[in-house]
C-alpha cells in the first residue's frame, strides 16, 4: 500500500468515526457544522474522506459533539 493509499484510507476511517459519533448523538451534519463554525460542505467532505483537517478543526468537532478528540480518531 503507497503512502497516498494508506492516508486516503486514514481520512475515510476519521470521517467513519465522525459520522459514527454525530449519529449516535441524532445530531445532522447541519447542526454540527453550525455548533463547530464550520460549513456544512466542510462537514459533509470531512465525513466522505474527501479532506484532510486541521487539528483547530478537529478540536471544534468534538467540542461540538462533547467528546474527547481521541474518540473521534480512534
Amino acid at each position: 500500500m503507497s503512502t497516498g493509499d494508506e492516508i486516503e484510507a486514514q481520512l475515510k476511517a476519521f470521517g467513519a468515526n465522525l459520522r459514527r459519533v454525530r449519529s449516535t448523538q441524532g445530531m445532522t451534519q447541519e447542526r454540527l457544522a453550525e455548533l463547530a463554525e464550520l460549513n456544512v460542505r466542510t462537514v459533509q467532505k470531512i465525513e466522505a474522506g474527501q479532506t484532510n483537517i486541521l487539528i483547530t478543526t478537529l478540536v471544534r468537532l468534538s467540542k461540538s459533539l462533547g467528546v474527547k478528540s481521541g474518540d473521534i480518531l480512534h
